[in-house]
């Protein structure tokens, strides 16, 4: 069964903030709330709790995984971010997107886009999230807990529809932690931006693309 922790909302307390990132540093894989859907998640530099996320969403390794920085500035380690991309995710950022671009050499290749050498990398308005990120000092995998149901990776419609002690229940044998905040799932997933060409792109409309529409 999974540890459950208890997190306020708007001021997350910091000694339950350090045994979840101990937890993380372990190689633990967690259930927790964003500014968008619940998501799953580990320590990025964790293989084997990297490993257990893509079982968990049945991936194949040709599909990338996202992951959570808690500022721009952290983004540029983990990604090459062009000019123009600097000038749109400056006025997104901290929101509700996810952006693509092309991985540097700390973005484990078990996490990128094999073929393209790309990433999707996220910086969330929640303070849970950016608490977690700064204890932590590394990203955060972030891929939504709608989990495939159907044999082809993909997750049934009524899955979004869950509650949140019914995606508790859910997933607790399943993952090792689950964050609880009291928030009730979304079921509006993240913005995908593409950023890897010189002409950026919406790729996938979620959550807020319409304020995306003035900058890409």
């Amino acid at each position: 069964m999974a540890t459950v922790y208890t997190v306020h909302p708007d001021n997350p307390q910091t000694r339950t903030v350090e045994e979840i990132i101990a937890a993380l540093r372990d190689g633990a894989v967690m259930l927790y709330p964003t500014d968008t859907v619940y998501a799953i998640g580990c320590d990025l530099n964790s293989k084997s709790a990297v490993e257990r996320v893509r079982q968990i969403k049945q991936l194949s390794n040709d599909k990338p995984l996202t992951f959570l920085c808690p500022s721009l500035s952290n983004v540029a380690t983990y990604a090459i971010v062009s000019d123009p991309a600097y000038r749109i995710m400056r006025h997104l950022i901290p929101g509700s997107y996810t952006f693509l671009l092309p991985a540097t050499k700390l973005v484990p290749k078990l996490v990128q886009n094999p073929k393209r050498k790309t990433t999707g990398i996220r910086v969330p308005n929640h303070k849970i999230c950016a608490a977690l990120l700064n204890a932590l000092g590394n990203p955060i995998i972030s891929t939504s807990a709608h989990l495939p149901q159907n044999g082809n990776g993909r997750s049934a419609p009524a899955e979004a529809n869950l509650s949140r002690v019914e995606l508790f229940d859910r997933l607790d044998k399943i993952v090792d932690a689950i964050v609880d905040d009291g928030s009730e799932p979304e079921d509006e997933v993240s913005t995908i931006i593409d950023l890897t060409t010189d002409e950026p792109e919406i790729i996938r409309q979620g959550k807020g693309w319409e304020a995306a529409v003035a900058w890409v």
